[in-house]
Order: structure tokens, then sequence, then C-alpha cells
């Protein structure tokens, strides 16, 4: 599974910082699916609620992550330097917040805006279509259950990336500098070349091995 966030320093204005956040997961859907199955004690989601929740736990996990590579991996230096503070958290409260919808909100309001997007993007985009895509090239009663995972990861990384990047896009554009199509085009592009190496990396080795663990302690059954 997967979720992204990037930030995107406007070079027009000193003062303010996009935060570019994008998120992506991973998630299995349709009649049958390895992530559906009981194999060898382990549990995966079977019902629509249990579902619901994996990708709830996932996006949560996520969303944080990726807030903090935003605004500490790829732009603490810069809002560092704009404002001569001495950490990030300082900086971010010298400039009144993280610029999103054209004015400063506050760290948690940015988190839970990047959680309600990711969490239905993942919902309607991501678990459906990464399983078929991933159905499309491996057959799902042949291929080994944990290559079948890392396939609907990537399938999902590769969907969610773009997604998100889009509408992260349109929530941290410079609104004050007047709308403009290339400009917004930039800014996605730009966005998925941050996301994606984290994105990649971090749900293929981390998120989601953690959250598989997790799930099966929730939902172990006999």
């Amino acid at each position: 599974m997967l979720y992204l966030v990037s930030n995107t320093f406007d070079t027009c204005s000193a003062r303010h910082i996009n935060l570019i956040t994008e998120m992506y997961l991973e998630k299995c859907d349709g009649s049958i699916c390895v992530f559906c199955c009981q194999k060898g004690g382990e549990v995966m989601p079977t019902k629509k609620y249990e579902k619901a929740l994996f990708a709830l736990i996932t996006v949560i996990i996520t969303v944080h992550a990726y807030v903090f590579y935003s605004l500490y991996v790829v732009n603490g230096a810069t809002l560092m330097n704009l404002t001569g503070a001495s950490s990030v958290i300082n900086a971010i409260n010298k400039l009144g917040g993280v610029y999103m919808f054209g004015r400063y909100l506050p760290i948690w309001a940015v988190v839970l805006v990047e959680f309600c997007f990711a969490y239905l993007a993942e919902m309607l985009i991501g678990q459906p279509f990464s399983f078929k895509m991933a159905c499309k090239n491996f057959d799902i009663k042949k291929t080994n259950s944990v290559h079948f995972e890392t396939a609907v990861i990537c399938a999902t990384v590769g969907i969610m990336v773009p997604v998100m990047s889009l509408i992260a896009a349109f929530l941290y554009y410079p609104y004050y500098m007047g709308f403009n199509i290339f400009t917004l085009l930039a800014n996605w592009l730009k966005l998925i070349c941050f996301n994606f190496p984290f994105a990649y990396f971090s749900q293929l080795f981390f998120i989601q091995p953690f959250v598989r663990q997790t799930f099966k302690v929730i939902f172990k059954r006999k």
C-alpha cells in the first residue's frame, strides 16, 4: 500500500511554502484475492469492514509518515533558512502554519485533510484497480502469495502516486499568484518525482509488512 507526500517551495514568493503531500495505499478487491485468504495461520481481510479497517490502519500510518517526510526531509532546510528558526517546527510556527487552500493551516488540519483524501482515494481507486492490474499479469492460483502481494503493492503505488499528487497539486497550489494550468501540471510532475521513491520503498519494506502483522494480531482466527 502506499501513500506519498512532498513539499514544494514557491520560488515566486519567499514567504509561501506549499506542502504537497500525497498518499498511496494498497488494497485488494474482487471476488478472489490472496489478501482474502487464510494460509499458514495468516489472516488477511475477507469482509468489507475488515478491508475498510485494513485501509484505515494503512492510511493513518502513511499520512503521518509522509507529512513528516514532506516537512522535515524534503523542505526542512528551506523552512529553517527562510525563517531563521533553529528547528522545522519553529519555522512552521513562525510562518503561521503550513500553506494549503491559499492560507496557512496548523499541522493537525493538514494531516486531517490528507487523511480524508487518502482514505477516499484508497477505497475507491487504489484498492479495486491495483488488484485488477495484478491479476492481469499474474495467475493468482499459481503465483506465490508473497509475489502476488508485492505485485498489488507495486500496482497501488503506480496508481495512487499520480492520483494523490494531482490532488495535492490543487491543495497546495499558490493561488495568491493566480491560476495557471501549466504551473499546476509542473507542480504535479514535481510531486510525482518527490513521492514515488519514498512511497515505493516505504510501502514495500516498512508500512505494508507492519500493517499486515498488526491486522493478523487483531483478526487472528482459529
